[in-house]
């Protein structure tokens, strides 16, 4: 499937079926566990959107993660976070990451106003790579989720 056939079959999910059958769509197609949507809420990031492949639903532990304990504060608009395994990333030095093992691939969701809404990205509690062609996806669907978050009757 083109990248373009991929947008327009997320659209529609989108559009159809909710945010979360969107998620699953692009789940299906990556190695990590989980894809989630996230907003800002004052010093919070609260989940809005998720897909688990393995069908266990959202650990009650993300349904609301201070965002300095989260690696979404390292997401800004134009410049996405990307790790394969945080126990070997420079950038995550705190002992707060420490515990988690996992890899992230986050991009930011700005609204069509210019404001930063929140992030959608792929994970897993295991070290786990991503393509970059997976990574892009992700990127090209993220105004999408980002007009849909502002107005999901659009």
């Amino acid at each position: 499937m083109s990248n373009e056939q991929v947008i327009e079959a997320f659209s529609q999910i989108l559009d159809q079926e909710g945010l979360d059958q969107a998620l699953a769509f692009l789940n299906a197609s990556v190695p990590l566990r989980y894809t989630a949507v996230n907003r800002y809420a004052g010093l919070l990031m609260k989940s809005v959107g998720f897909h688990d492949a393995l069908g266990e639903g959202r650990p009650s532990f993300l349904s609301a993660i201070p965002l300095d304990k989260s690696l979404a504060q390292f997401i800004k608009p134009g410049t996405p976070f990307r790790t394969n395994d945080s126990s070997k990333d420079e950038r995550l030095v705190a002992p707060i990451f420490e515990r988690f093992i996992f890899s992230y691939h986050g991009t930011a969701l700005v609204t069509p106003a210019g404001h930063s809404w929140g992030v959608i990205c792929h994970y897993d509690f295991a070290p786990i790579a991503l393509s970059d062609d997976a990574f892009e996806i992700l990127e090209l669907v993220a105004p999408i989720v980002a007009s849909f978050a502002v107005d999901p009757h659009r």
